[in-house]
């Protein structure tokens, strides 16, 4: 039996069961669609925060704030203007905030609504209902009538983003917490349990691309073009739960918690670290957490792809996949602004962003659908980033953002999409033999499909509490099967469309590493065109990849 503690887990410290449960802690509640109905408003399934309604451009900030009042007094609750942090800020200051910041860079700023109890003596005498964003929203557009659309242009709710890998699914298939199986000993002598599993949820077994240790024999990822003196290596960033340690990717290869004018872009809680800490939340069961680790596997397969690219690690989701989407909002915010900066100034310039993660809009049409998360990603487009979100795993072709925010046929929405800003691209996943997975999303809002399930790459040296089935030491040598958590070797399997992401932000950073190196390719408009271009040719070749692999 391992001597480490779990999951690379440290010791627990007094008081440490709070952390545990509060990391347990589910980021929101599903919206109910049939609450707070609102005439020609037909809304659908998501996740968000019910404290609190995000902000991010207004009109008038005064007459919104009034709308949202009077429609909060209706329940008995009461609204507070704050930042991202929940700190309380007045209207003057946020209106010479907002101004500021699109003088400077254009890019929207975000600002909270929280909600709180505050009944009046003699008007709600019951006792007033749960706080609820939703509730408030729609209520405060049944007041306004057809000045909605006018007045509460930017406001919205503060959806939760999920991390796209089988086994994170904020909607799942399964409603009995009880396996319908009875026999204790089961008569398969198949390892893995089942053969020829059926369904999405078999990604998530082990043997069918399930998240399972893997030995890997091959060589290190090599860089081999030539650096120039004016020249620079190209540099792919991505959000998601961070980087762990693992040989591949050393500290000059990959930038962790990067800071852009003394603030952080994501967060930076190392208790909680997903990628350091298998077992984050919950009870000390040993089990590793759905999401330890995957931002590791993500910068493994961009490693796999393009050797040359320095990479950029923003931690912005927790141990769970989750993240909300005004934080995960701001740290998109902060990179844009620090890839403007001067280089003398700081700045950074980055030429592909993956997103592996993402929601569904309740309201997804051309009045209500809020557009400030799409214009923070054409800003760094047109800066000549390109940009690469993974589709979502749940069978569906129900647009997912921030993958569907491009301008792709007969779209339900309006979006910004400029044929002057590199690519904005939606990435579903392949099975090894091409075909389409069975768990991924498709619609003509999906521009690709690459490899996505079953991939292997890097990960944390976690080693968690599940042991070997049989040991049988002989000779001085420990002999054992396969401890079925134990990824002391640094490499695993995994499946999502998660993994397909990286596959193309890693090919699109090899198209144009050459020239990025070289120095030739310099200015924003070069790499813009060069981006462009490049994901055509990637786009075909990723089509011919399988006999029924099909591309949009």
């Amino acid at each position: 039996m391992s001597d480490n503690p779990p999951g690379g887990a440290a010791a627990p410290r007094p008081g440490a069961w709070r952390q545990r449960y509060d990391a347990a802690r589910a980021r929101g509640v599903p919206l109910d669609p049939r609450s707070e109905p609102v005439k020609d408003v037909t809304a659908y399934p998501t996740d968000y925060d019910p404290g609190h309604l995000l902000i991010t451009r207004w009109g008038a900030l005064d007459d919104l704030m009034k709308a949202l009042e009077i429609a909060a007094g209706d329940f008995g609750w009461g609204i507070e203007l704050q930042t991202l942090d929940g700190v309380p800020i007045d209207h003057a200051s946020a209106l010479e905030r907002a101004r500021r910041g699109r003088d400077e860079l254009g890019l929207p700023t975000i600002y909270r609504v929280g909600i709180f109890r505050a009944p009046i003596p003699g008007r709600d005498d019951k006792p007033v209902p749960q706080v609820d964003a939703w509730r408030l929203l729609q209520r405060a557009r049944a007041r306004a009538g057809d000045d909605a659309k006018t007045i509460l242009a930017g406001v919205s709710l503060d959806h939760v983003l999920t991390l796209d890998t089988i086994g994170v699914n904020p909607y799942p298939t399964k409603t009995n917490p009880y396996p319908t199986k009875t026999n204790p000993y089961p008569t398969k002598t198949n390892p893995f349990g089942v053969a020829n599993a059926p369904g999405v949820e078999s990604y998530a077994m082990p043997g069918s691309g399930g998240r399972q240790v893997v030995n890997y024999i091959g060589a290190r990822p090599r860089r081999t073009l030539k650096l120039h003196k004016h020249g620079r290596r190209p540099v792919v960033a991505y959000l998601d739960t961070g980087c762990g340690t693992h040989p591949w990717l050393p500290g000059k290869v990959v930038t962790r918690a990067p800071v852009v004018e003394q603030h952080l872009i994501g967060i930076k809680e190392p208790e909680t670290d997903p990628e350091v800490i298998g077992d984050v939340s919950g009870a000390f069961d040993g089990l590793i957490d759905d999401s330890a680790g995957h931002g590791t596997f993500i910068a493994g397969i961009i490693r796999q792809v393009c050797p040359e690219a320095d990479l950029i690690a923003i931690r912005v989701a927790d141990s769970q996949g989750s993240v909300l989407e005004g934080d995960f909002m701001l740290a998109v915010r902060r990179l844009v602004k620090w890839m403007a900066m001067d280089e003398k100034d700081g700045g950074r310039k980055i030429d592909v962003i993956n997103l592996s993660l993402g929601y569904y809009h309740e309201t997804p049409d051309d009045e209500l659908f809020d557009h400030t998360l799409n214009e923070l990603l054409v800003a760094a487009r047109r800066l000549g980033c390109a940009i690469v979100c993974s589709s979502g795993n749940d069978a569906t072709d129900r647009p997912s953002f921030p993958a569907a925010l491009w301008g792709w046929p007969d779209a339900e929405f309006v979006v910004d999409d400029p044929t002057d800003a590199a690519p904005h691209v939606s990435v579903g996943a392949l099975n090894p033999n091409g075909t389409m997975a069975l768990f991924s999303n498709l619609g003509g809002w999906v521009r690709t499909y690459a490899p996505g399930a079953a991939v292997v790459s890097t990960h944390p040296p976690f080693d968690g509490g599940t042991q070997p089935g049989t040991r049988d030491n002989r000779d001085g040598r420990r002999r054992e099967t396969i401890d079925p958590d134990d990824f002391k070797g640094g490499f695993a399997i995994w499946s999502g469309t998660s993994f397909a992401a990286p596959h193309v932000a890693g090919m699109l950073a090899a198209s144009v590493a050459k020239g990025l190196m070289e120095g030739t390719l310099t200015s924003e408009s070069a790499r813009v065109t060069a981006l462009r271009a490049s994901f055509e040719v990637i786009k075909a070749k990723l089509a011919k990849r399988g006999p029924t692999a099909v591309c949009s």
